[in-house]
C-alpha cells in the first residue's frame, strides 16, 4: 500500500449493524469488518478458498475480481467476496443473512448451561469443597518499640498464630502494598492465598503462595472465573467460593472466528507477521468482553475475582498464552508444553487485578488438549471401571476410551462438515439453520424445521446428519452417497456441482435462493463421519475390543446437545449398540474447568488424568487409514458392523 493511499481516509459503513469505521484507502474489506465489529463469517480465514464472506456493495468502489465462489449474476449485481476486496471509495457494504454470525444461538446454548445438562452417574465424585484459592481474616497486634519487627513478618506470624500456617511464599505485589494496607485496615486484614503446585512440601503442607491483601475483613466477597476456549466459541462461569455455586454465566463466539474457522486456518494466519498477536489480543477481547458481562449480571466488583482456570484444545491455549502455534501441525506434532505454570491474568491482557493468577488445565498431546482432560476429568472417567468411549465432536473431533485402570486417546480431523463448514448452504447452528428433517418416501417431499422455527437460511450439522440419514432410508441416495436420479421427483435435479435434492423452493428460503443438499456435500459428511468413526476403532481395536465391549459413550460439547443418536449411528458416526449407553454430557470442558475452582483435589486429578493418557498420533498411522477407507460408505463397508441399519435398510424401516 503507498504512502499516498494511506494518507487517504475511506469511511464504511456496514448494515445491518448499522457501523462505522474510518480506514486508509486500499484496506481489506474484510479486516475493516472486523476491526468495525461487523463479524462475516470467513471460513478459510480470507484466503478466498470458501466464499463466505460474501456482502453486497450498495455504495462505493472496491478492487476485487471474480471468483469461481460468486457467480456471474451475484459479481453483477453487487456481490463481492470482503476478502479479496480492497477499499476505494467510501462505501455501504450490507451484509447478507448466510454471511452474518447469529447470536440468537447463543443465547439459547446459554439457557441450556444455565439449565445444566450433566447427569449425575457421569459425574466426578469424592473431591472435597477446598477450593486452591483462599481468603483468611488476620487480626495483628501494631508495631511498638518493644516489637518494632518489619510488616511481613507480623503478617506471617499471625498466620502462623490463628492458622498454624508456615512456609507460605509471598508475592511481591503484596510487598508493595503492604505497609498502607495495614495501616488503612487499623491492623485487620484479610490474606488471599492460592495453592501454587500440586506436589505439597517436605512436611506434607500444600504450597500456598500470598498473592493479595485487602483492609478489613472481605472473607464474605472471593470469586473465580471458569473459561473453555473454544474454536467457534468461548463459555464461561463466575463462581462464588465462598458458597461453591455458579453465580452467572456467559458465552460468546470467539472473536478469532473471523480469521478462520478451524485451528489449522488460524495456525497459518500466525505465520504472518503480527497474526500470532493479533489472534491473542482478539480472543482477549472476547474473554474481556464476557468477564464484563458476568460481573454485570452477578453484581459482583472486577476486585473481588481472585483465580482464573481455563481449559481449551492445545491451539486455542497456545493462541491465547501468546505460544508459537507452528509446530503443533508439523511432524512431529510437538506443542510447547503439556503443563503451563501459573501466569498472572492481566500479564495476558485480561481485565482482572494484577493479583489474580490463571491455571491452564494440562493438554495430551497437539490435538488433544485441555479441553479433553477437563472433561474426563469432570465427567469420572478415570474413577471408574465401565470402560466408556468419550467423544468431543467438532473438526477435530477428540476421542478418549477407557477407565481408572488405563486410557487410550486421539485427535481425527474430520473437516468442518459438523460445523456447517465445507457444504454449499452450510450454517453455524443459529437461527434458520435447517435441523430437522424427514421425507415421505411416497413422492419424496421433505419436511424441515429450523433452529428458532424461522424460514430456513442454510443447514447446520446436525441437521445434516438427519438430512442424509432420511435420504439413505428413503431411497434417495444409496449407501456411496450418490442420488437415485430415477426417482420421479423434481427434488433430485442436476446442478452446477453435480446432482442435488432441494430441501427448500427459493421464496420459502430467507436468502432467496433454493436451499440444496449435493452429492459433494454428501460426500464432505461421509469424510467426516469416517475419519471420527475409524478414529473410534482404530482406538478400539488397539486394546483388543470392540465396539460391543463399550458400557458408556459419552457425548460432550455443543454439537453433541443437537444430534440425534438413531440417525448418527445410520450414517454411521456412532459404533451400532444399545442406544441407551450413549449419554450426552453437555460442556465437559467448562465442568472440568469449574470443579478445578472448587477443589485441590480435582488440581491434583487432572495432572494425573494427563499423564495417564496414551496418545496415538492417527496421522500416519496405517490401521487408521484402512479403518478409514473402509468407513467411506453410508453406514460402512462392512454391514456386520451395524447390524440394526443393515436390517432396517434392507427391509426399508424408517427410525421413528
Amino acid at each position: 500500500m503507498t504512502k499516498a493511499a494511506i494518507d487517504k481516509k475511506r469511511k464504511v459503513h456496514f448494515d445491518p449493524d448499522n457501523v462505522d469505521i474510518i480506514v486508509a484507502q486500499g484496506e481489506n474489506l474484510l479486516q475493516a469488518a472486523i476491526d468495525a465489529g461487523a463479524h462475516i463469517n470467513a471460513s478459510c480465514g480470507g484466503a478466498g478458498v470458501c466464499g463466505t464472506c460474501k456482502v453486497l456493495i450498495k455504495e462505493g468502489k472496491v478492487k476485487s475480481t471474480r471468483t469461481e465462489k460468486l457467480s456471474a449474476e451475484e459479481y453483477k449485481h453487487g456481490f463481492r467476496q470482503a476478502c479479496q476486496s480492497s477499499i476505494i471509495t467510501d462505501l455501504t457494504v450490507s451484509i447478507p443473512v448466510e454471511s452474518r454470525l447469529e447470536t440468537a444461538v447463543l443465547a439459547r446454548e446459554g439457557k441450556e448451561m444455565a439449565a445444566g445438562v450433566q447427569q449425575p452417574e457421569t459425574l466426578a465424585t469424592g473431591w472435597r469443597f477446598n477450593p486452591p484459592l483462599s481468603k483468611l481474616f488476620v487480626e495483628l497486634p501494631p508495631p511498638t518499640l518493644e516489637d518494632n519487627t518489619s510488616d511481613l513478618s507480623r503478617v506471617l506470624r499471625g498466620l502462623k498464630q490463628q492458622y498454624n500456617l508456615d512456609n507460605i511464599s509471598v508475592d511481591f505485589g503484596v510487598i508493595k502494598k503492604l505497609a498502607k494496607v495495614l495501616r488503612d485496615g487499623d491492623w485487620k486484614v484479610t490474606i488471599t492465598t492460592l495453592m501454587t503446585g500440586t506436589e505439597t512440601q517436605s512436611d506434607g503442607e500444600p504450597r500456598l503462595t500470598m498473592i493479595n491483601i485487602e483492609p478489613g475483613d472481605t472473607r464474605g466477597k472471593y470469586y473465580s472465573l471458569a473459561f473453555d476456549i473454544g474454536t467457534t466459541g468461548v463459555r464461561a462461569q463466575l463462581l462464588d467460593l465462598k458458597r461453591g455455586r455458579v453465580l452467572a454465566q456467559g458465552v460468546d463466539y470467539n472473536g478469532q472466528i473471523s480469521y478462520g474457522a478451524d485451528v489449522i486456518t488460524r495456525i497459518a494466519y500466525c505465520q504472518k507477521r503480527g497474526g500470532l498477536q493479533r489472534l491473542q489480543k482478539t480472543v482477549v477481547t472476547t474473554m474481556n468482553g464476557i468477564i464484563k458481562e458476568l460481573l454485570t449480571q452477578a453484581e459482583v466488583e472486577m476486585e473481588d475475582i481472585g483465580y482464573v482456570v481455563v481449559a481449551g484444545n492445545t491451539t486455542m491455549l497456545q493462541l491465547f498464552l501468546g505460544l508459537e502455534p507452528k509446530y503443533l501441525r508439523l511432524t512431529p506434532y510437538t506443542p510447547v508444553a503439556n503443563f503451563m505454570p501459573l501466569v498472572r491474568a492481566n500479564y495476558l491482557g485480561l481485565e482482572l487485578g494484577e493479583h489474580v493468577y490463571l491455571y491452564a488445565l494440562p493438554s495430551v498431546a497437539s490435538y488433544v488438549g485441555a479441553d479433553i482432560v477437563s472433561g474426563i476429568l469432570g465427567t469420572g472417567v478415570h474413577q471408574r471401571k465401565k470402560l466408556t468411549l468419550y467423544v468431543d465432536i467438532g473438526t477435530n473431533g477428540e476421542i478418549v476410551i477407557g477407565n481408572s485402570d488405563w486410557m487410550v486417546t486421539a485427535s481425527c480431523s474430520a473437516g468442518p462438515a459438523f460445523e456447517g463448514g465445507g457444504i454449499k448452504h452450510g450454517t453455524i447452528a443459529t437461527d434458520g439453520a435447517i435441523e430437522q428433517f424427514d421425507i415421505n418416501p411416497s413422492n419424496f417431499e421433505p419436511t424441515i424445521s429450523t433452529i428458532g422455527d424461522t424460514k430456513p437460511k442454510g443447514i447446520c450439522g446436525s441437521g445434516l446428519i438427519n438430512i442424509v440419514a432420511g435420504l439413505l432410508e428413503a431411497g434417495v441416495i444409496s449407501q456411496n452417497g450418490k442420488f437415485n436420479t430415477d426417482l420421479h421427483t423434481k427434488r433430485v435435479r442436476e446442478g452446477s456441482d453435480g446432482y442435488e435434492y432441494v430441501l427448500s423452493w427459493a421464496p420459502e428460503t430467507q436468502i432467496s435462493k433454493d436451499i440444496v443438499i449435493t452429492e459433494v456435500d454428501i460426500d464432505n459428511l461421509i469424510r467426516a463421519k469416517a475419519a471420527m468413526y475409524a478414529g473410534c476403532q482404530t482406538l478400539i481395536k488397539s486394546v483388543g475390543l470392540t465396539g460391543n465391549n463399550l458400557e458408556q459413550v459419552i457425548i460432550a460439547g455443543a454439537f453433541g446437545s443437537s444430534l440425534d443418536i438413531e440417525k448418527s449411528i445410520t450414517i454411521g458416526l456412532f459404533p451400532d449398540i444399545p442406544r441407551d449407553r450413549f449419554i450426552y454430557i453437555g460442556n465437559g470442558s467448562l465442568l472440568g474447568a469449574r470443579l478445578t475452582c472448587f477443589s485441590t483435589d480435582m488440581l491434583d486429578e487432572g495432572e494425573k488424568v494427563a499423564r495417564m493418557m496414551t496418545n496415538f498420533e492417527l496421522s500416519e498411522n496405517t490401521t487408521f487409514m484402512n479403518n478409514y477407507i473402509a468407513a467411506l460408505f453410508l453406514p460402512h463397508t462392512n454391514a456386520d458392523e451395524f447390524p440394526s441399519v443393515s436390517k432396517r435398510l434392507a427391509t426399508g424401516e424408517k427410525v421413528n
